[in-house]
C-alpha cells in the first residue's frame, strides 16, 4: 500500500494525454484544473477498486476480474459505462486471442523449420555415412586386390 496520499495519484503525463484527447483543439487547461482532475481520477480508481474487491471477496476470491469491475460500476451507479466497458473488454479479449494465435502459429512454424532442418541434417549425415562406407569398401577391395 502507498505510504503517502500523493503516491496514489495517476501519472501526470497520462492525465494530460487523456485531457488533451477529451478536449477540442485550442482549449487549454490550467495546472490547477489538471491537478484536480488527476486527484479525482485517482479517487475514482481507488473507489472502483474497493467496490470490485468487495465483489471478489463475496466470491471468496483474492483476484479481481472483469465481472467484479463491471459489477462495481453498476453498484457505483455508473450503469451507462457498463456497455462501453463490455465492448472494450471484448475487443481486448479478441486482440489477446489474436496475439496468442499468432504466437502459437509462429512457434509451430519455427518448430516445423527446426524439424525440417534436423531432417535435412540427418539426411546429410546419412549421406556422409554412406559415402564413408563406400570409400571404406573401395579401400578394402583395393587392399584385397593388392
Amino acid at each position: 500500500m502507498a505510504e503517502r496520499p500523493e503516491d496514489l495519484n495517476l501519472p501526470n503525463a497520462v492525465i494530460t494525454r487523456i485531457i488533451k484527447e477529451a478536449l477540442p483543439d485550442g482549449v487549454n487547461i490550467s495546472k490547477e484544473a489538471r491537478s484536480a482532475i488527476s486527484r479525482a481520477a485517482s479517487v475514482f480508481v481507488l473507489y472502483a477498486t474497493s467496490c470490485a474487491n468487495n465483489f471478489a471477496m463475496k466470491g471468496k476470491r483474492k483476484t479481481l476480474n472483469a465481472s467484479d469491475v463491471l459489477s462495481a460500476m453498476e453498484e457505483m451507479e455508473f450503469q451507462r459505462f457498463v456497455a462501453p466497458l463490455k465492448e472494450a473488454l471484448e475487443a481486448y479479449r479478441r486482440e489477446q486471442k489474436g496475439k496468442k494465435e499468432a504466437s502459437e502459429q509462429k512457434k509451430k512454424d519455427r518448430d516445423k523449420k527446426t524439424d525440417s532442418e534436423e531432417q535435412d541434417k540427418s539426411r546429410e549425415d546419412e549421406d556422409e555415412d554412406e559415402e564413408r562406407l563406400d570409400e571404406e569398401e573401395q579401400n578394402e577391395e583395393e587392399e584385397v586386390d593388392n
